[in-house]
């Protein structure tokens, strides 16, 4: 009887706690398929932006975050001060943040970063300064 307890009391839970995307006020989406990057705030789009993230050999991991640092300027130590404007770091060092290689954005071309052209990045930055990143999830998915 215990379990069935508990088994409702996990279902009830789940109907009134929202994930972590749906408790967000600025939800950013990347679908790795499109390689773009939806960006809504309070459920209403605002953006539709191309990207590029990991080239083969390379991983970009998929799941749900929130951010926990953001720079306006960052360079990678990992690969040779390869500059990051408006960077949002989410996961461990993965960012999404602007690139000079606009090109290659819509197709894999990172070293797992969600890259996008330096005037998006900066968009995106600065709602995330805006809402805080508390308020802000990133979800990469397939």
């Amino acid at each position: 009887m215990a379990k069935i307890w508990a088994g409702l009391a996990i279902v009830g839970l789940s109907c009134v706690t929202p994930s972590l995307a749906d408790a967000a006020t600025v939800v950013a989406r990347v679908d790795l398929a499109s390689q773009t990057m939806t960006v809504s705030r309070q459920g209403k789009l605002l953006y539709t932006w191309k990207v590029s993230t990991a080239r083969k050999g390379y991983d970009t991991p998929a799941g749900t975050w929130r951010p926990y640092r953001i720079h306006k300027l960052w360079k990678s130590r990992k690969y040779d001060d390869a500059p990051m404007p408006y960077a949002v770091f989410y996961d461990r060092g993965w960012a999404v943040h602007g690139t000079n290689a606009v090109s290659r954005l819509g197709r894999p071309a990172s070293h797992g970063c969600v890259r996008l052209a330096t005037s998006n990045a900066k968009a995106f930055y600065d709602l995330v300064r805006e809402v805080g990143p508390g308020n802000t999830r990133i979800t990469v998915a397939n």
